[in-house]
């Protein structure tokens, strides 16, 4: 799991500190009181508010109109650039009216793709330790570890070689299988290798022919023009696709059951020139699962099945691959941060389906049906789920919130961003700000109100609020973010704030209602700590 810094005990902390004499140590702040300058937004109108700006204090004027209400969205949200950072939050009317408490429940998730989430994840995780963790695997995979494969010569290889293969055999990597695999079809782009032991009958040569078709003039041409280029480390000409039976048995058919299966991958140590042998195959290669209709080796896998999910998993897999390849190999930096990473591949599988568009929706849908879920998942209760994360943590839901921003930015800053993103040496929120030419601060707090009111019926939203590519309470039918809703003066929100996102609810102030103030703090005595970067979003619906 990855590293977190809970923030815990702050009030009880700081009440020993008004307990003591110790002048380091912050006394307990006072309550919120009505401030001078109250919040008198016009309709459409929004803020962020620091909530150090104003010891958590803040004040909504009164209500002029004797005949209509306002409403108000409230996002107390974490708008931090870095993972890892979360604090209890609560938001309070200081006199409160009678009440319960409004707190976001946690939704679980039903989907079986949990495996793949949390093996990909694992995989940004490597990515991301560079060399260092290229060594450490070496050293852990070393007793297990094949004997390594020769040298492959310079140039495509030829339909029907032979090549040796050493493929990671577990979900941590720490045991490597040798895979000899031959050349089913070689394009200009992408060259197919079957392992010589995957079960019978398998894929046909017109099922592999179709597959190429698809990855070598549809898919590859597409990422490349918008991410960018795909290295050649083993100067071939060519991304190898290898489909082999070590990919299904990452997972046993008990496994695949509950949680889903792993349909392929990108291996970044394949592109570390200083990796051992034993577990790179220095080369760009994209590896898959085999037809096994039998379920010899896992879960069952159809011929159908497999040529229906490759394309969608290969233009995933592809973007990552030349996301690490722009980041470390082209301009030495480091490896993209997960979220991010995972974002771009998430919308490189529905830029791939809307290559189909007008006209072929079926395939559309094949390929942005995971995307449309796992955002169902986020929207369900956005404030249980970070944006970012050090690494994928295993939820669909941070998957959907990583799809959801990355689709936002393409919205709003053009679709050549994606490319920019990539072809840098920047990772996470200052990649984003630096490319967008925006705060971050500004673009996450914008984001996490866009997933209101982008098209919310009756209202108009600035445009800076809005997805432009979806109509996403059309697609759902019933939207799934459902805010909290209380009067103005009876606000009794709490939870968490983790990095990115945030938790909402509306509050209504009826006709002639008096002004009211908001407490937004930690605990009614203690400020949110700084590292969340807390931002109270405020927009006025109506």
């Amino acid at each position: 799991m990855p590293k977190r810094r809970w923030v815990v005990g702050v009030s009880s902390l700081l009440g020993a500190a008004a307990c003591s004499k110790d002048p380091r140590l912050a006394p307990l702040l006072p309550p919120c009181t009505a401030s001078a300058n109250a919040i008198n937004l016009d309709t459409a109108a929004y803020l962020a508010i620091d909530p150090a700006a104003d010891s958590g204090c803040v004040t909504f004027a009164a209500n002029p109109s004797v005949v209509d209400s306002i409403e108000y969205l409230l996002v107390p949200q974490s708008a931090a650039g870095t993972f890892g950072d979360s604090a209890r939050f609560q938001l309070q009317t200081v006199t409160l009216a009678a009440a319960p408490p409004l707190v976001q429940a946690v939704i679980p998730s039903s989907s079986p793709r949990v495996a793949a989430v949390q093996f990909d994840g694992y995989l940004r995780h490597l990515a991301r330790s560079g060399a260092a963790g290229v060594a450490a695997l070496a050293r852990s995979a070393a007793a297990a570890a094949p004997t390594p494969a020769a040298p492959q010569p310079a140039g495509p290889p030829s339909p029907g070689s032979l090549r040796r293969f050493t493929v990671c055999a577990n979900l941590t990597c720490s045991k490597f299988q040798a895979v000899t695999a031959r050349v089913s079809t070689v394009g200009t782009h992408i060259a197919i290798y079957v392992d010589t032991l995957a079960p019978k009958p398998g894929l046909d040569s017109a099922d592999l022919d179709t597959l190429k078709q698809v990855f070598d003039s549809r898919l590859y041409s597409l990422a490349t023009a918008t991410f960018g280029a795909v290295s050649d480390i083993d100067a071939n000409s060519v991304v190898i696709v290898l489909m082999t039976g070590v990919v299904n048995k990452l997972v046993s058919a008990a496994t695949c059951q509950s949680a889903g299966f792993i349909a392929g991958f990108f291996y970044s140590p394949d592109l570390e020139l200083t990796a051992p042998a034993s577990i790179s195959n220095h080369g760009e290669v994209f590896y898959s699962i085999v037809a096994d209709s039998a379920g010899t080796l896992s879960c069952r896998h159809s011929r159908t099945q497999v040529k229906r999910i490759l394309p969608g998993t290969f233009v995933h897999e592809l973007q990552h691959m030349i996301n690490y390849g722009q980041h470390v190999l082209v301009r030495a930096g480091q490896a993209e941060e997960g979220w991010l990473d995972e974002g771009l591949s998430k919308y490189a599988e529905e830029l791939a389906g809307r290559s189909y568009l007008p006209g072929d929706t079926a395939t559309f849908l094949q390929y942005v049906n995971n995307n449309v879920y796992d955002a169902q998942q986020y929207l369900r209760a956005p404030g249980n789920s970070p944006l970012l994360i050090e690494f994928d943590q295993g939820t669909l839901a941070e998957v959907g919130a990583s799809w959801l921003f990355v689709r936002y930015l393409v919205d709003q800053y053009g679709d050549s961003l994606p490319g920019k993103l990539d072809q840098t040496p920047l990772n996470g929120a200052v990649n984003v700000a630096t490319q967008t030419g925006q705060d971050y601060t500004t673009i996450i707090t914008r984001w996490a109100l866009a997933n209101w009111v982008s098209d919310l019926p009756g209202f108009t939203a600035p445009p800076e609020l809005k997805y432009t590519s979806w109509h996403f309470r059309a697609e759902y039918g019933s939207y799934p973010l459902v805010p909290s809703t209380s009067a103005g003066s009876a606000v009794d929100v709490s939870g968490w704030l983790r990095s990115g996102s945030g938790v909402y609810h509306r509050a209504f102030q009826g006709p002639s209602a008096p002004a009211f103030t908001l407490s937004f703090r930690s605990s009614p005595s203690a400020l949110l700590p700084l590292a969340v970067v807390a931002r109270l979003n405020v927009i006025r619906i109506r």
